[in-house]
C-alpha cells in the first residue's frame, strides 16, 4: 500500500466512481490522510467499499449511492453535504462502441458513455459548487486517451477528451472564487475496465492479451503495469496546499506512455 504523507484532517472529500479501481484506490488516499471521507457511486457495492475503506484505516467512510446521470439523485444527495472542500469527479464508464458495428447496443452504449462521463460530471459540479468556498479543489479524472485515442473506443475518447475542455472552462471560471480545478490522466492502470478494454484490443487486433500488454507497458519510459494506489499521490497533490497555485492543467499519470 502507498504511503502519503499529505494531511486532509478537517477537510470534506468527496470520491465518485468509489466503489473499485482507481476511485477505491485514491479514496483510500484520502482515508489515510485523515479527510472526513464520502464516497459515491451507481449501486449499493458502494457501502460494502466504504467499510472496507474504514476497517482498513481507520477512518469513517460515508458510501452513497447514486447514478450521477440522474440529476434530481444527484442533488438530493448533494443536500446531505454541509460543505465540501475537495471534489474529485472519478466516476466514468469505458466500454468499446464500433462505429461499423449495425447493432442498437452501440447507439445505447455511446449514449451511456457521453451521460455518465459528460453529463454526470457536469452534474456533480453543479450540485457540489454551492457547498465549495475559496480554496475549494476540483479534480477530474480524464485519461491518456482524451490526449490520444484508439480504435473502437469512440465514445470514451470523446468524453475524456471533453473531460480536458471542460476542466480548462471551469479552471477559467471558478479561479477568481479561489477553486482549482484540474485532471488527472491515468495510463495502464491494473482495473477491470482497462482489462476488459485491453481484451477487446487484442481480440481486434487478432494478438493475445499478454503479448499487447507486454508491448504496451513496453513502450513506456518506465514499463510495467500500473496499479490504482499508484494513483493516489497525484490526487492528493493537486488538491493539497502544495498545488495551491496550479489550476487548468492535465498531469499524466502514466509512466511515461504520452509525453508533450
Amino acid at each position: 500500500m502507498t504511503s502519503i504523507n499529505f494531511d486532509f484532517s478537517g477537510k470534506t472529500v468527496l470520491v465518485t466512481g468509489a466503489s473499485r479501481g482507481i476511485g477505491f484506490g485514491v479514496a483510500r488516499g484520502f482515508a489515510q490522510a485523515g479527510a472526513d471521507l464520502h464516497i459515491l457511486a451507481t449501486n449499493d457495492t458502494v457501502i460494502t467499499a466504504a467499510k472496507t475503506l474504514g476497517r482498513e484505516t481507520g477512518a469513517t467512510v460515508y458510501g452513497h449511492v447514486c447514478d450521477i446521470t440522474d440529476r434530481a439523485r444527484v442533488g438530493a444527495v448533494m443536500k446531505e453535504f454541509g460543505h465540501i472542500d475537495v471534489l474529485i469527479n472519478n466516476a466514468g464508464l469505458e466500454r468499446p462502441t464500433p462505429i461499423l458495428q449495425a447493432d442498437e447496443v452501440v447507439d445505447e452504449t455511446f449514449h451511456r458513455i457521453i451521460d455518465t462521463n459528460i453529463m454526470g460530471g457536469f452534474h456533480i459540479t453543479r450540485e457540489a459548487l454551492p457547498h465549495m468556498d475559496k480554496g475549494g479543489k476540483i479534480v477530474i479524472t480524464s485519461s491518456i486517451w482524451g490526449q490520444t485515442a484508439v480504435p473502437e473506443m469512440s465514445a470514451y475518447c470523446a468524453s475524456k477528451h471533453a473531460n480536458i475542455g471542460f476542466m480548462r472552462a471551469l479552471a477559467q471560471e471558478l479561479g477568481p472564487k479561489g477553486i482549482n480545478v484540474n485532471a488527472v490522466c491515468p495510463g495502464w492502470v491494473r482495473t477491470d475496465a482497462a482489462m476488459k478494454s485491453l481484451g477487446h484490443m487484442a481480440r481486434i487486433s487478432g494478438r493475445g492479451e499478454d503479448e499487447l500488454l507486454a508491448e504496451i507497458t513496453a513502450a513506456q519510459a518506465v514499463p510495467g503495469l500500473m496499479e490504482p494506489d499508484d494513483m493516489i499521490g497525484a490526487y492528493l497533490f493537486l488538491c493539497s496546499d502544495a498545488a495551491k497555485n496550479i489550476t487548468g492543467q492535465t498531469l499524466n499519470v502514466d509512466r511515461g506512455e504520452v509525453m508533450g
